[in-house]
């Protein structure tokens, strides 16, 4: 049950004092409070955004209705404070608090970090320390939580290894309580925090405990392997894999927030994995083995959750969900229930292939935001390197068809900075979105409105391109003046993303275990909220990793021998027996 003091004071205090105090207070509806005398492990999925980012990851909801829905477990939540809460919880001397007992983050029994943005680094840090928890993991003793922490970041934890007590590389579902409930057993036999780790870490094959292996480094200063410090573990970390999809959880009764957040649906997983190999995708291979679940499941599955929610959108989530083998029965099923009650169905995530066309006709997504699409790069033939081979035909077809269905704006993903880009590659973006936009006019009689969003390319680890070289700072900054100078149509717009946040994720992304220091640097003097692009400020990163004697030349800008061991060579992707292979 919630702690009436702490409680009273956030209500009466606190929270009236801050904007959006509606994130804070918990009490939704679906929420569970399960009173703690009646449970004998206590849970908290911390998730490193602010409330309504983290509301709308589906992931944070499988997980919650998995531990909740054990008798033997509570399972609680909490986000990141915005910065005008930190300061007012620091200026009191108040913890940071779960949202539905209102318990300070070090009285639970394990504390989860769902670890989905590079950039979100700092924010674990924050929470961590206004949850009255030591930051480094060396410094906890039993009467802390155990902290772990998964999710695509995990693909490489190094970074994160000072402050995490255990990694959970793959799928969570069975992962998180096998680590949770063995974590209460080593307690109870009165093993200290050190000893009780390594058990952990050898008994579960998808668990990495960081403090038992030593980074090693060449003559250059680069990375050469891990050494282990005890016999029983292994070298190579296998992901959990949950082998029948259809037979996995799915959140039923998702918490419905007070406030207004990113999305505001049900959202529900048809597959896991992707049947393509599309080079720089880091997605497929954490997610691999492709995974489907069953039409009858997911139909099923919408219904009861919409009556549990009220939500006016079912979205079908998966890395490539047009992909899915009965995409049309599983449309039509859900349109003949939905659609009298004036419920759309969204599909986030479609790949432009032969069966886009057909499934544009098929397509609820809400018209007013319109169609988003990845193409990921505009010509063809660079498609064909990178391995997503996808036809501009097909594109311009299912658009067609689409905005002839009452879609009049279009959002596409594009990447600079491929291996192997030229200036007709750029050139091509800018092509592509026009032309799209001119489909519009003979489609509709008025040119579409297109959002043409530019990410910067990034060698992500565990993907065939993980031992590239990343472009730097000036190629960017040039091809983005290129394709601004390029563009010649009012009706579509630019978007990029920002260089030197760019820079510092990737850093992130592909650094050793020195970044840890570097990560407590740059949050102490004042780094918060780095993903969000008002908030960052790249020259707290850039002096706390020079300050850490970091050579960011040589991560991000000098490819890696075939030979070097890369930092994250211990964390396995998986193809049944070992590591995905480029294909």
């Amino acid at each position: 049950m919630p702690d009436p003091s702490l409680r009273d004071i956030f209500i009466n205090r606190v929270l009236p004092r801050v904007q959006f105090p509606g994130q804070y207070i918990g009490g939704e509806w679906n929420s569970i409070c399960k009173d703690r005398q009646a449970v004998r492990g206590r849970l908290c999925l911390a998730f490193p955004e602010p409330y309504t980012i983290g509301m709308s990851h589906y992931g944070l909801q499988v997980l919650y209705a998995v531990m909740n829905g054990r008798n033997d477990w509570a399972c609680e939540r909490a986000f990141t404070p915005l910065t005008d809460l930190e300061t007012l919880l620091r200026e009191q001397g108040l913890p940071l608090v779960s949202l539905e007992s209102f318990a300070p983050l070090r009285e639970f029994d394990v504390v989860g970090f769902s670890l989905q943005h590079e950039l979100s680094a700092t924010n674990v840090l924050t929470m961590l320390d206004l949850g009255g928890i030591p930051l480094t993991a060396e410094s906890r003793s039993m009467a802390d939580p155990l902290i772990l922490a998964g999710g695509p970041c995990a693909a490489n934890p190094e970074p994160m290894a000072r402050f995490i007590d255990a990694f959970i590389l793959g799928d969570g579902e069975d992962a998180l309580p096998a680590a949770c409930d063995l974590w209460l057993e080593l307690r109870r036999t009165g093993l200290d925090r050190t000893a009780a780790l390594a058990r952990l870490a050898a008994a579960l094959p998808y668990v990495y405990a960081p403090r038992f292996y030593e980074p090693q480094f060449d003559d250059q200063g680069r990375p050469a392997g891990l050494r282990p410090l005890r016999d029983n573990l292994s070298l190579a970390i296998e992901p959990a894999v949950v082998e029948d999809l259809d037979a996995a959880a799915i959140p039923l009764a998702p918490v419905v927030p007070y406030v207004e957040c990113v999305h505001e649906r049900v959202a529900i997983e048809i597959m896991r994995g992707c049947p393509w190999r599309c080079r720089f995708c880091q997605g497929r291979v954490i997610k691999h083995p492709v995974r489907f679940r069953r039409v009858e499941t997911i139909v099923a599955a919408a219904l009861q959750a919409y009556q549990a929610t009220g939500h006016r959108e079912i979205s079908l989530l998966g890395l490539s969900s047009s992909d899915y083998p009965q995409i049309e029965e599983l449309l039509t099923r859900l349109h003949a229930i939905f659609r009298p009650l004036g419920v759309s169905i969204s599909m986030p995530s479609l790949r432009v292939n032969s069966r886009w066309r057909s499934i544009s006709d098929l397509l609820d997504t809400d018209r007013r935001d319109g169609l988003t699409l990845a193409p990921e790069a505009a010509r063809d033939e660079m498609r064909l390197q990178i391995g997503k081979p996808i036809a501009n035909e097909d594109l311009f077809t299912g658009c067609r068809r689409a905005m002839q269905n009452g879609f009049s704006r279009v959002k596409l993903y594009f990447m600079c900075g491929l291996p192997g880009e030229g200036p007709a590659d750029l050139d091509g973006i800018i092509d592509m979105a026009e032309e799209i936009s001119r489909i519009g006019k003979s489609a509709m009689g008025h040119y579409a409105a297109v959002v043409a969003n530019i990410s910067n390319f990034i060698p992500k680890p565990q993907t065939p391109y993980e031992r590239a070289a990343m472009q730097r700072r000036e190629y960017f900054e040039d091809a983005h003046a290129h394709l601004r100078q390029r563009k010649r149509m009012r009706s579509v717009t630019l978007r990029f993303t920002d260089v030197e946040s760019t820079l510092i994720e990737a850093a992130l992304c592909r650094g050793d275990r020195r970044f840890g220091q570097a990560i407590e640097t740059a949050w102490r003097r004042g780094a918060r909220l780095d993903a969000w692009a008002e908030r960052m400020r790249p020259w707290l990163w850039q002096e706390a990793i020079a300050a850490a004697g970091i050579d960011l030349n040589a991560i991000l800008h000098q490819p890696y021998a075939e030979d070097a061991v890369l930092p994250w060579a211990h964390m396995r992707v998986w193809n049944g027996s070992g590591r995905v292979d480029d294909g």
